[in-house]
Protein backbone atom coordinates (compact mmCIF):
# COMPACT_ATOMS: atom_id res chain seq x y z
CA UNK A 1 0.00 0.00 0.00
CA UNK A 2 1.29 3.50 -0.76
CA UNK A 3 0.35 7.02 0.20
CA UNK A 4 0.72 9.99 -2.12
CA UNK A 5 2.74 12.74 -0.49
CA UNK A 6 2.83 16.32 -1.72
CA UNK A 7 6.06 18.25 -1.29
CA UNK A 8 5.77 21.67 -2.87
CA UNK A 9 4.91 20.86 -6.47
CA UNK A 10 6.56 17.42 -6.34
CA UNK A 11 4.43 14.33 -5.86
CA UNK A 12 5.76 10.93 -4.90
CA UNK A 13 4.38 7.67 -3.62
CA UNK A 14 5.74 6.25 -0.39
CA UNK A 15 4.93 2.93 1.24
CA UNK A 16 2.70 2.93 4.30
CA UNK A 17 3.56 1.02 7.42
CA UNK A 18 1.33 -2.02 7.67
CA UNK A 19 1.77 -2.14 11.47
CA UNK A 20 3.28 1.05 12.88
CA UNK A 21 5.53 0.33 15.85
CA UNK A 22 4.91 1.83 19.29
CA UNK A 23 6.94 1.37 22.44
CA UNK A 24 5.20 -0.21 25.41
CA UNK A 25 5.00 2.36 28.21
CA UNK A 26 4.82 1.54 31.91
CA UNK A 27 2.40 3.32 34.24
CA UNK A 28 5.32 5.51 35.34
CA UNK A 29 6.05 6.55 31.74
CA UNK A 30 9.14 4.39 31.13
CA UNK A 31 9.64 2.77 27.74
CA UNK A 32 11.73 -0.36 28.48
CA UNK A 33 12.34 -1.37 24.85
CA UNK A 34 13.47 2.13 23.92
CA UNK A 35 15.77 2.14 26.96
CA UNK A 36 17.19 -1.25 25.89
CA UNK A 37 17.80 -0.06 22.32
CA UNK A 38 19.54 3.09 23.56
CA UNK A 39 21.90 0.91 25.65
CA UNK A 40 23.11 -0.82 22.47
CA UNK A 41 26.09 0.44 20.48
CA UNK A 42 25.24 2.90 17.69
CA UNK A 43 25.80 0.19 15.06
CA UNK A 44 23.59 -2.31 16.91
CA UNK A 45 20.87 0.34 17.31
CA UNK A 46 20.84 0.78 13.53
CA UNK A 47 20.65 -2.97 12.96
CA UNK A 48 17.80 -3.48 15.45
CA UNK A 49 15.95 -0.42 14.15
CA UNK A 50 16.27 -1.60 10.57
CA UNK A 51 14.81 -5.00 11.46
CA UNK A 52 11.91 -3.44 13.39
CA UNK A 53 11.24 -1.22 10.38
CA UNK A 54 11.22 -4.24 8.03
CA UNK A 55 8.48 -5.79 10.15
CA UNK A 56 6.52 -2.52 10.34
CA UNK A 57 6.46 -2.14 6.55
CA UNK A 58 6.18 -5.84 5.69
CA UNK A 59 3.65 -7.04 8.27
CA UNK A 60 2.71 -9.83 8.20
CA UNK A 61 6.25 -11.04 7.54
CA UNK A 62 7.96 -14.28 8.45
CA UNK A 63 11.43 -15.68 8.79
CA UNK A 64 14.18 -14.62 8.91
CA UNK A 65 12.98 -11.27 10.29
CA UNK A 66 10.02 -12.28 12.40
CA UNK A 67 8.76 -15.42 14.14
CA UNK A 68 5.66 -16.31 16.14
CA UNK A 69 6.27 -17.22 19.78
CA UNK A 70 2.66 -18.27 20.39
CA UNK A 71 0.10 -16.61 22.67
CA UNK A 72 -0.17 -13.67 20.20
CA UNK A 73 3.50 -12.80 20.77
CA UNK A 74 6.01 -12.33 17.96
CA UNK A 75 9.73 -11.61 17.88
CA UNK A 76 11.80 -9.35 15.66
CA UNK A 77 15.05 -11.19 15.04
CA UNK A 78 18.24 -9.13 14.74
CA UNK A 79 21.78 -10.25 14.09
CA UNK A 80 23.95 -7.68 15.87
CA UNK A 81 27.69 -7.02 15.85
CA UNK A 82 30.23 -9.44 17.33
CA UNK A 83 27.84 -12.38 16.90
CA UNK A 84 25.26 -11.01 19.36
CA UNK A 85 21.61 -11.85 18.78
CA UNK A 86 18.97 -9.27 19.64
CA UNK A 87 15.29 -9.93 20.03
CA UNK A 88 12.34 -7.59 20.45
CA UNK A 89 9.11 -9.29 21.50
CA UNK A 90 5.94 -7.58 20.32
CA UNK A 91 2.22 -8.04 19.88
CA UNK A 92 -0.15 -6.53 17.37
CA UNK A 93 -3.02 -4.62 18.99
CA UNK A 94 -5.54 -2.60 16.97
CA UNK A 95 -3.28 -2.79 13.92
CA UNK A 96 -0.30 -1.44 15.84
CA UNK A 97 2.96 -3.23 16.55
CA UNK A 98 3.55 -2.79 20.31
CA UNK A 99 7.20 -3.39 21.25
CA UNK A 100 7.00 -5.10 24.64
CA UNK A 101 10.45 -6.41 25.57
CA UNK A 102 13.98 -6.33 24.14
CA UNK A 103 16.94 -8.50 25.13
CA UNK A 104 20.12 -10.17 23.94
CA UNK A 105 19.50 -13.83 23.30
CA UNK A 106 22.09 -16.16 24.80
CA UNK A 107 20.42 -19.57 24.41
CA UNK A 108 18.62 -21.42 21.62
CA UNK A 109 15.26 -21.21 23.38
CA UNK A 110 13.69 -17.91 24.41
CA UNK A 111 13.95 -17.76 28.21
CA UNK A 112 10.67 -18.25 30.09
CA UNK A 113 11.22 -15.08 32.13
CA UNK A 114 11.44 -13.00 28.94
CA UNK A 115 8.25 -14.56 27.55
CA UNK A 116 6.40 -14.07 30.85
CA UNK A 117 7.44 -10.42 31.05
CA UNK A 118 6.24 -9.82 27.48
CA UNK A 119 2.93 -11.58 28.24
CA UNK A 120 2.44 -9.44 31.35
CA UNK A 121 3.07 -6.26 29.36
CA UNK A 122 0.80 -7.43 26.55
CA UNK A 123 -2.06 -7.81 29.05
CA UNK A 124 -1.53 -4.13 29.96
CA UNK A 125 -2.15 -3.01 26.37
CA UNK A 126 -4.97 -5.28 25.18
Amino acid sequence: MTDRANVGTLHYDRPLKEAAGFFYETSSGNQPVLDWILELSPEDRKLAGRDIQKVEFGWPIGMPYCRSLGNSLWEVRSGLTDGKIGRVIFCVAQGRMVLLHGFLKKTQKTPTQDLNLALKRMKDVI
